[in-house]
Parts: C-alpha cells; sequence; structure tokens
C-alpha cells in the first residue's frame, strides 16, 4: 500500500511544505489531485482563515469560519471541506499519479472529511500522501492499519518518496 504522512514542527509548516511540493510535481509532469491549504493571516480579527486549493489548479475554498475574536471553537467549516474532497474525488477518478491530502485532522479522526478519497485511492494503486499532526496522527496510523510510512518533513524525503512509488515493481 503506498500510503505515507509528515508532520512538520511549526505552526503552518507542513502546509507550506505541501504546498511547495504540489508545485514541484507538478512541474515534473505528475498528474496532482487532492488538497494543498493555504493560511492567510488577519492582523485584528483573530486567528487566520484558511483556504484549501483543489490540486491540479483549483479553486481554493476557505475551509475557515470567522467566529470572532473571542471564540475557542473549531473553525472548520465542514460543508466547505466535503465540497473540497467532492472536487478532489472528481480529479482522482479523472486520473491522478498522486493525492496529497493538506491534512488528516479531526473531522478525518471522527469518520469524515477526505477518508473515502485516501480508501479510493489505495483501491485505484494511487500513491497518497497526507499532511496530519500529533494529535491526529494516533487516529491516522489506526485508520491505516499502522501501513502508512513516515517522511520526514522535508522537500528531498518528500519527492524521494513520490518518485520511488511511481517506479515499476
Amino acid at each position: 500500500m503506498n500510503i505515507a504522512y509528515t508532520i512538520a514542527p511549526g505552526r503552518g509548516d507542513t502546509d507550506l511544505m505541501l504546498a511547495s511540493l504540489a508545485e514541484t510535481l507538478a512541474s515534473k509532469g505528475l498528474r496532482l489531485c487532492g488538497t494543498v491549504q493555504v493560511n492567510t493571516e488577519r492582523v485584528c480579527d483573530g486567528p487566520c482563515d484558511m483556504d484549501v486549493l483543489v490540486l491540479p489548479d483549483g479553486p481554493a475554498i476557505r475551509i475557515s469560519q470567522s467566529l470572532g475574536k473571542e471564540s475557542h471553537g473549531c473553525r472548520l467549516d465542514p460543508d466547505a471541506l466535503e465540497r473540497a474532497v467532492g472536487m478532489a474525488a472528481l480529479q482522482l477518478r479523472a486520473g491522478a499519479d498522486v493525492l496529497i491530502v493538506n491534512k488528516f485532522g479531526k473531522h478525518e479522526a471522527d469518520g469524515r472529511g477526505f477518508r473515502d478519497i485516501i480508501a479510493e485511492a489505495i483501491s485505484l494503486g494511487v500513491p497518497v500522501l497526507v499532511g496530519t499532526n500529533g494529535l491526529s496522527e494516533p487516529a491516522f496510523l489506526e485508520f491505516t492499519d499502522g501501513c502508512a510510512q513516515k517522511v520526514e518533513p522535508n522537500a528531498e524525503a518528500l519527492v524521494e518518496w513520490v518518485e520511488a512509488t511511481m517506479e515499476p515493481a
């Protein structure tokens, strides 16, 4: 099973790394599907806005809700995320070399989000690369039955993993 994940240590670092990786892989001619996350800092109104870019070339979908400065609840807009998942699934079915999922997070840990498209990609033999975090890593490993390979959070290691999955067995 060709599935790997990565966790970068800094806030937003996994998002930046996967977005850069997608650009690198696209420049090599690979057909990508999935999403990468782009965060926009907001100076006056609390935490950043979270958008995902549906690969290979959009659209960008805002997946965060503005709940106000004093809010501490989850800002994820589940409807927007599911819209991005649906668009990514269409790209997968149209033909893809790699599925990139910006994050296996709480939504996926609870059985929603990108879980079905990850399983579909694996059943189609499409390699899957997922970003996650320390809180969601146990749920991700349970979901993959421990078969996911952890890849160091650097561009060279990620490109190397993707290229290795492209080689004939």
